[in-house]
């Protein structure tokens, strides 16, 4: 019996009403609802636990609790609730990431016992398109990653996460769970690369969350020797134009807001800002 409000962690059979919740910001959960699509709400399959917090015995508020902890449409009660219970499981995740409002009261809660944290990135703009941009031809030579080169992928791959996170996605188990993930990306079709005249990643992203309605494109990346040389912007026109093609009516990112390059070539692609992240990275 569920009290008037109350915390639990949700079952398989909670998955109708989870999805509920999830598809109230399609845009914003879209990480978290493609990997609940797939993996429904076992924990051994969605690689965490879900848990959700009832406001008179309806699912009000989620918190994905896996390699990231990840609040959900989550208020004020609802994130002491899953604070609470962060606390008392201890911390297993390398990152708290979410809409900024709930992910800085979760970190405001969660500080005395977790912290400190490596890093903080309290502003990271979320963007979001829906049609190709009219002044910037797609690349053409961006094309999906063939299964084939996974070898020249990863190091542009491992290049970009380090860059982007501060640590090598290599450290702990050798690199085998990044490998996994970034072999399903271009399993599934959703690796994009540019090569340039000697075989080598010269532009590459990939669209690392999908549902019916989102994406999410991440692991932007130009090679160093290639910056400043007008490869972003073309590169994610094409990228763009098949997500929008072959994946979602909708395509978002979110980005670090110190990282103005990055931010302009969004912005010429059509890219607009529509909210923001935050991450706290451990």
């Amino acid at each position: 019996m569920l009290t008037q409000t109350t915390s639990r962690v949700l079952e398989p059979s909670d998955l109708d009403a989870a999805l509920a919740v999830l598809d109230r910001e399609p845009v914003a959960n879209a990480f978290v609802t493609s990997r609940v699509q797939i993996a429904g709400l076992d924990p051994w399959r969605l690689g965490g636990e879900m848990w959700g917090w009832y406001e008179d015995g309806i699912l009000a508020s989620l918190c994905y609790a896996g390699a990231n902890l990840v609040p959900i449409c989550a208020g004020p009660r609802a994130v002491r609730a899953f604070a609470d219970r962060a606390r008392r499981a201890g911390r297993r995740c390398s990152s708290i990431v979410g809409p900024s409002g709930a992910t800085s009261d979760l970190w405001r809660l969660l500080e005395p016992q977790w912290g400190p944290a490596r890093e903080v990135r309290r502003h990271q703009p979320l963007m979001v398109t829906d049609r190709l941009p009219a002044g910037i031809p797609p690349d053409p030579y961006v094309r999906r990653v063939r299964k084939d080169e996974m070898e020249t992928i990863m190091p542009a791959c491992v290049a970009m996460f380090t860059e982007e996170v501060g640590v090598s996605p290599l450290a702990g188990d050798g690199g085998l769970l990044y490998q996994a993930r970034v072999a399903e990306l271009v399993g599934s079709g959703r690796a994009f690369a540019r090569f340039d005249a000697d075989g080598k990643v010269a532009f590459k992203a990939e669209i690392g969350a999908a549902t019916d309605r989102a994406c999410q494109i991440q692991g932007v990346w130009v090679a160093p020797e290639y910056r400043g040389t007008g490869l972003a912007a073309p590169g994610m026109a094409a990228v763009l134009r098949y997500a929008l093609a072959d994946v979602a009516p909708v395509a978002s990112l979110y980005v670090n807001d110190f990282n103005t390059a990055a931010r302009r070539a969004y912005q010429r692609v059509g890219f607009q800002e529509v909210g923001a992240f935050m991450s706290v990275l451990f």
